[in-house]
C-alpha cells in the first residue's frame, strides 16, 4: 500500500512540473551612487595659536551642517560654527594673561570623499575618510576679557608702542572678518543611514582676530565628533557593469551584491526538479507549520552538510503545499562578537539559506522570507544553538 502512495505521489509531482513560464537568466545587480542630502550635529574642542600652554588655550566648539552630495566624490554643505575662542601671552613682567571671546562662523565648503574615489560605491562600507575645503565669516563678539588684559599689561608697560604695545589691535563690539578652512572628516558607519563622524579642521583668519598684531595670519583648530543622518539612500542597485563613473580607481570590476530573477513566458518545456519522495511522505498530511533548525559553527555562515540536509524536508512541505512559503530568520550568538559583526552574522546565515533553496532546490525566491534578528534576540538558553537559521514552512 505504501509503494502504490509513493507511486501516485511522484506522477502528481512530475506532472505539477510541466508548466507554461520559466525563469531567465539571473542578472548580476551591483551599487551604483544616489545623490543625497545629510545633516550633520557635532561637538568638540578648539585650539586657538597662542604663546601660551596648549591646554590653558582649549575652548569647547559646537557645529551643525547640511550638507548634498552631487556624485560619488564631489559633494558641498553649508556649516555653521561656534562657541568660543581664547588667545594669551607671556609678558616679562605680569607674567601670563589670558582672555576668551564669542563666534560664530558660517563656511560653504566643498567636500570630497577619497574612500569613494579610491575604491568606488560600497554602502557598507565601514569608513569612509573625506577631505573638504571652505570660505566663510567669523563674526567674533563679547572681547571684554582682552580689554581687561589690556589694562593689566598696561600697568607694567605703560610706554609700550609700536610692536610690543599689549594688544595693539584690541577691538570691541562685533567684528566680521573672513576665514577659510580646510580639514579631513572620518565617518564610521553605525547603518544605512547613521554614521559617526570625526572632524579635524584649520581655520586662518586676518591678525586682528587675537587682538594681538604679529604680521601674520591668527589660526585656530578644531576637532569635532558627532553624527552624521543620510536623508536618502546613499546607492542604488543597477545591472553589472552599467555605472563605471561610480567606481574608484583601485575598483574596476562588478561588485555582485544580489541577484534578480526576471520572469518571462516561454515555450512550454519540462523542468527538471529534485523529488524527495521519503521525506514527501513523512510530512504529506502535515499542515502545521513545519520548523528546522540550521545550525553554524562560531563566527561562520557556511552551511555543514550534516545540516543542509534538514533543508530536504523544507522543501518536500513546500512541494506537498504550493501556497506554502518558508520564513527564513538568521540569529547569532550574544556571548561572543559584538552587536555590528552579530547583525551581519545573522543576515549572512539567513542568505546563505534562503540562496541554498533557491539554487539547489530550485524553490521560487517569491516564496522565502528572509529575516535577521543578529543577537538582539536569543532563541536558545544555550548561547550556542543561537548560532542558527531558523527556517519555519507555513
Amino acid at each position: 500500500m505504501m509503494n502504490i502512495k509513493k507511486t501516485i505521489l511522484s506522477c502528481m509531482l512530475m506532472l505539477g512540473f510541466v508548466s507554461a513560464s520559466a525563469q531567465a537568466p539571473e542578472q548580476e545587480m551591483e551599487y551604483d551612487f544616489n545623490p543625497h542630502w545629510y545633516v550633520q550635529v557635532q561637538g568638540g574642542l578648539q585650539h586657538t595659536l597662542g604663546e601660551i600652554s596648549f591646554g590653558d588655550l582649549l575652548k569647547p566648539n559646537v557645529q551643525v551642517a547640511l550638507g548634498y552630495q552631487f556624485n560619488f566624490v564631489l559633494g558641498t554643505r553649508l556649516a555653521v560654527n561656534g562657541w568660543q575662542s581664547k588667545a594669551g601671552s607671556i609678558y616679562p613682567k605680569g607674567g601670563e594673561f589670558s582672555w576668551k571671546w564669542k563666534y560664530v562662523a558660517p563656511t560653504i565648503d566643498v567636500t570630497a570623499n577619497i574612500s569613494n574615489f579610491l575604491f568606488g560605491v560600497n554602502p557598507h562600507r565601514l569608513l569612509n575618510v573625506s577631505l573638504f575645503a571652505g570660505v566663510g565669516a567669523n563674526i567674533g563678539f563679547d572681547n571684554d576679557e582682552a580689554a581687561v588684559s589690556k589694562a593689566e599689561i598696561n600697568k607694567y608697560y605703560p610706554n609700550a608702542i609700536t610692536m610690543n604695545a599689549p594688544l595693539d589691535y584690541l577691538w570691541d563690539g562685533s567684528k566680521i572678518r573672513f576665514v577659510g578652512q580646510a580639514g579631513v572628516m572620518a565617518d564610521f558607519r553605525l547603518s544605512d543611514k547613521v554614521s559617526l563622524g570625526l572632524e579635524l579642521s584649520a581655520n586662518t583668519l586676518s591678525d586682528r582676530y587675537n587682538s594681538k598684531r604679529a604680521k601674520n595670519a591668527d589660526w585656530y583648530f578644531n576637532g569635532l565628533l558627532g553624527l552624521k543622518f543620510n536623508l536618502g539612500d546613499a546607492a542604488v542597485l543597477v545591472p553589472a557593469g552599467t555605472n563605471f563613473k561610480s567606481r574608484g580607481i583601485f575598483d574596476r570590476s562588478p561588485r555582485v551584491i544580489e541577484k534578480v530573477v526576471e520572469k518571462k513566458v516561454v515555450e512550454e518545456k519540462v523542468v527538471e526538479k529534485p523529488v524527495y519522495i521519503d521525506k514527501i511522505v513523512e510530512v504529506e498530511k502535515k499542515h502545521e507549520p513545519l520548523r528546522r533548525d540550521v545550525f553554524f559553527t562560531i563566527n561562520s555562515s557556511r552551511i555543514d552538510p550534516t545540516e543542509g540536509k534538514k533543508l530536504d524536508e523544507i522543501v518536500a512541505y513546500l512541494q506537498l503545499n504550493p501556497a506554502a512559503k518558508v520564513t527564513v530568520t538568521g540569529y547569532a550568538d550574544k556571548g561572543t562578537g559584538n552587536a555590528q559583526i552579530n547583525e551581519r552574522l545573522g543576515k549572512n546565515r539567513a542568505n546563505v539559506v534562503a540562496d541554498r533553496l533557491v539554487k539547489q532546490y530550485k524553490v521560487d525566491r517569491s516564496r522565502i522570507i528572509v529575516d535577521s534578528k543578529g543577537d538582539t534576540e536569543q532563541p536558545f538558553a544555550e548561547n550556542d544553538k543561537n548560532r542558527v537559521t531558523i527556517c519555519i514552512a507555513e
